[in-house]
């Protein structure tokens, strides 16, 4: 009889422990394997080969299906446990503040925008600008011709209520980074919280987002429109909630109403049927082709959520045509998703699993060598006066074409930037008026007497390119960005050996 106890309390301690490793870390998101869910392993290993070979870069990935997630993997330097800046894809978290206060009684789609900022009105306001509403603000539709400039204003505030509303609010659809700002600010002012410190008892700590970051104006108040950094599965996590109607592990954290109407077509945007930018657009959420939403950011960021096919798909990038990583996920993901569930298959879910761990932002690769510059390890290299502020450049170096080291000067500080032959090599550096962040660098001998490291900021898009020319007494800098809002490429220094 003891060894029956013995027995069953083993089996239940067994089964127990099973279910703690597929559902992992509190509040962590279960796993599965593809075919469990309906979805096909060398289907979503085809998505993933053609994205690691057309897309120039992505940096994450994972699908979630029947509240599963049946893949996920981060081109190395990026990680399961590094943040990622999401750009635009914050305005669907303000949106979602938004709602809650809306929940609360804090404040109604309806106000008029001017009810909030009374002392920042222009002396006599327009009648378009009287009649603006937080529901023009929420769709985009605040009556704008062009977008509000706020950066150079002491008031951000008072500069968007200063711009020119030439069209009736609710008739003309202008993409607005500013309106989401005053989002975030009727927020503040609403609740008396800003959306970061707002969010985070009623959305981030229930759904498990540990420590999101999120910037803020000159006024103290959240950015909203941008600026907002979390993990790759706190994305999904947040599509999740969306796709079962703002309910989460049985507790109903967003209104369902407000689920239904910040992801219905609440504007029209255009009428293309091949742009996912034409499909309409509702509360801060785009609406997408297949019947599908999403919330997106500049350079790739995206959380799509596909309620017909009950999935969730969470991506990172850096890439200049985001476009192309939707086409992706039409082309290759769709059709992966089935209902019921599918034979197992275990050759191609190896193969998945194997290509997932081994994903990789491409590394420089160069068949050069020093040559005429094997004497210049370690000779610093002065530069003019220039808008990067580079004072000094300088590359150690071994003969034999390994690892090496960039010294750049910048303001009277150097920084030694490790660079890894053939691999990533972490560390930190500021780059420009920024504060010191995590880097990856990599480096290579691109050409006879050329050297080149790529500098990857792994919690952004970003990665720089720089390269030394040496040529006798000087050195030739360049310096490009893989993707930027301006010119990606900065104008090329000229330096002279000390």
């Amino acid at each position: 009889m003891v060894k029956k106890i013995l027995a069953i309390v083993s089996c239940i301690l067994a089964v127990g422990a099973a279910s703690m490793e597929a559902e992992g870390p509190a509040n962590a998101l279960p796993r599965s394997a593809p075919e469990e869910q309906g979805v096909s392993s060398s289907g979503v290993l085809a998505f993933v080969e053609a994205a690691d070979r057309e897309i120039d870069a992505l940096h994450s990935f994972m699908l979630v299906r029947h509240g599963h997630v049946v893949a996920e993997g981060w081109w190395s330097p990026y990680g399961a446990t590094s943040r990622h800046s999401l750009f635009s894809l914050s305005k669907s978290f303000t949106s979602t503040a938004v709602g809650l206060a809306v929940a609360e009684g804090k404040l109604s789609v309806d106000d008029e925008v001017l009810k909030f900022f009374p002392e920042d009105a222009p002396p006599e306001p327009s009648a378009n600008l009287k009649a603006m509403r937080v529901s023009d603000l929420l769709r985009m539709s605040t009556g704008h011709e062009t977008e509000p400039s706020l950066s150079g204003s002491p008031v951000w505030t008072k500069a968007f209520l200063g711009h020119p509303v030439p069209h009736k609010p609710g008739t003309h659809f202008r993409y607005n980074t500013p309106a989401t700002y005053m989002l975030s600010a009727i927020v503040q002012k609403a609740t008396g919280s800003t959306v970061l410190e707002y969010l985070r008892p009623r959305l981030f700590d229930p759904l498990g987002i540990e420590d999101p970051e999120w910037g803020t104006s000159p006024q103290g108040i959240t950015l909203g429109g941008y600026g907002l950094s979390i993990r790759t599965e706190d994305i999904a996590r947040f599509g999740q909630l969306f796709l079962q109607k703002g309910t989460w592990r049985g507790r109903q954290v967003v209104p369902a109403a407000w689920v239904d109407a910040a992801t219905a077509r609440q504007t029209s945007n255009g009428s293309d049927p091949r742009s996912d930018w034409d499909q309409g657009y509702g509360y801060q959420f785009w609406r997408s082709r297949h019947a599908s939403y999403r919330g997106d950011g500049a350079f790739g960021q995206f959380c799509i959520v596909m309620p017909d096919r009950d999935a969730v798909v969470a991506i990172t990038a850096g890439t200049k045509d985001m476009q192309a990583v939707l086409n992706l996920v039409w082309e290759k993901l769709l059709p992966t998703l089935r209902e019921g569930r599918l034979p197992v298959d275990p050759e191609s879910d190896k193969k998945l699993r194997d290509a997932l761990g081994g994903l990789k932002v491409r590394l420089l690769e160069g068949s050069g060598s020093p040559g005429p510059a094997a004497g210049q390890s370690g000779k610093r290299f002065a530069f003019p006066s220039n808008d990067e502020k580079i004072e000094v450049v300088a590359l150690e170096f071994d003969d034999d074409a390994g690892a090496a080291t960039l010294v750049i000067r910048r303001e009277g500080v150097d920084q030694r930037i490790a660079c890894g032959r053939n691999q990533w090599t972490k560390g930190r550096l500021a780059l420009g008026p920024t504060d010191e962040q995590p880097v990856a660098v990599c480096g290579a001998w691109i050409a006879e007497g050329t050297y080149a490291a790529k500098i990857c900021l792994y919690e952004t898009p970003f990665c720089l390119t720089v390269s030394l020319r040496f040529s006798g007494d000087q050195v030739l800098f360049d310096a490009e960005y893989n993707v930027a809002f301006g010119p990606t490429k900065r104008p090329q220094l000229v330096g002279r050996r000390e």
